[in-house]
């Protein structure tokens, strides 16, 4: 079977670090991306389209036939407005399109989509990822927090499973290895909530039209998601099963 295609968005971000070192101070500068650790998590099963958080306004598809090309978009740490204030609009008050709609046309179409948690998606740190009251929450299986929804656990949560609960579980591990924290959410009330922590959703399943979505409160990479989980082989065979029900394919 063909790899699943996946578009991809976020999980980048440019640094600005200032070192003083006694009378004197230099600035230091620099890019990042986690989208390495997502590549080799999914090498097997999907081929991936990264469009890095800066280039979302320029890269990422305006219309819901464009996005059709994919079998399923993610969009991981990467807040709504980078999607919504092109600059033609913020700075030249010119209409353009809004690719919130494309996204949940797309889905409400038969595609497929995704959000992954962080500090910028559902509503993130001082509630900066602003994605509670769009479109984008209505075809998730979630609802999302007013402001700020993070719940940080610098001691590790070890999410403890049963493989029996459910068919994307079966055959993994009772215990996993620790996250670090996640977006706090609320499970609608049609949704599959496939994995939680304490009541909240970690990872819920639901329907939008003839297409389905999927929430992952916590991080794909780290901070929230350190390199023990990354490369285990329940994160693997996870998002496996999670993107192959996604899109509608066979586990």
């Amino acid at each position: 079977m063909d790899k699943i295609k996946v578009l991809f968005a976020g999980e980048s971000w440019f640094f600005t670090t200032i070192e003083t070192k006694g009378f004197d101070q230099f600035t230091i500068g620099g890019y990042e991306t986690e989208i390495g650790r997502v590549r080799e998590v999914m090498k097997d099963y999907a081929e991936i389209t990264h469009i890095p958080a800066h280039l979302v306004l320029q890269e990422f598809p305006s219309t819901a036939e464009e996005l059709k090309q994919y079998d399923v978009v993610i969009v991981s740490d990467v807040g709504a407005n980078t999607f919504l204030l092109h600059p033609d609009t913020f700075f030249r008050s010119i209409p353009t399109p809004n690719r919130l709609q494309a996204i949940a046309r797309y889905v409400e179409e038969g595609g497929a989509f995704g959000m992954m948690g962080g500090y910028m998606t559902f509503m993130g740190i001082e509630g900066k990822g602003k994605w509670h009251n769009t479109v984008i929450e209505e075809l998730l299986p979630v609802t999302m927090m007013e402001g700020d929804d993070r719940e940080e656990h610098p001691e590790g949560l070890v999410l403890e499973i049963d493989p029996q609960s459910h068919p994307l579980l079966a055959g993994m591990p009772e215990k996993w290895p620790p996250l670090l924290g996640y977006n706090k959410l609320a499970a609608k009330a049609d949704a599959d909530v496939v994995i939680s922590w304490k009541g909240d959703p970690i990872l819920a399943l639901g329907t939008y039209g003839e297409g389905r979505s999927f929430a992952w409160a916590s991080d794909c990479a780290p901070h929230w998601m350190p390199a023990d989980f990354c490369g285990s082989d329940c994160n693997r065979m996870l998002w496996e099963r999670v993107l192959n029900w996604v899109t509608k394919r066979s586990f």
